[in-house]
């Protein structure tokens, strides 16, 4: 599972660049444009991922992190959030590289932010943030296409071509 989790983490941060990259490519209307999706624009999309990991990760270190919505703000700025969520993707990698195999089974009690208690395994946790920003990412694919712009793949497999992590 480490080995899984080391290969995912780095994925996360390769389409996070990808998605960084093209929404440099559009006008600031396209990118903060009110939109049919769960956070309502490409920006809100991006900046709640960036948020959920912050959360999460913090619960992981027995830090919570004090937000108390899931759609706060992190920052309006386009290349703030670029450079914010570039930082977050290296504290994960090694944040992920910290842990060993006994170390990801420890269970992390946490609250959620509508007070249920949680008590999971730190890789069950890892898994989720890696899937949840997959899913996201996926949907802020989506908007960009709605620009037009020219959405990149975002694939593992190709992520694994490209970087011989397999």
């Amino acid at each position: 599972m480490l080995e899984y989790l080391r290969m995912m983490v780095r994925y996360n941060k390769w389409a996070n660049a990808k998605l960084n990259t093209a929404i440099m490519d559009i006008s600031d209307d396209a990118y903060m444009a009110k939109r049919e999706a769960f956070f309502g624009s490409i920006h809100g999309g991006l900046n709640h991922i960036l948020l959920v990991d912050r959360i999460w990760r913090g619960r992981v270190e027995g830090n919570p992190h004090p937000a108390d919505r899931l759609d706060i703000i992190v920052t309006d700025d386009r290349e703030a959030f670029v450079s914010e969520r570039m930082v977050e993707d290296d504290i994960l990698i090694d944040f992920t590289d910290s842990f060993d195999e006994k170390s990801l089974d420890e269970k992390v009690t946490y609250s959620s932010l509508i007070g249920f208690t949680g008590k999971d395994p730190r890789r069950l946790i890892l898994a989720h943030m890696f899937n949840h920003a997959t899913h996201h990412r996926g949907q802020v694919h989506a908007l960009l296409t709605q620009v037009p712009a020219d959405p990149p793949p975002l694939d593992l497999m190709i992520y694994i071509r490209e970087t011989e992590a397999g």
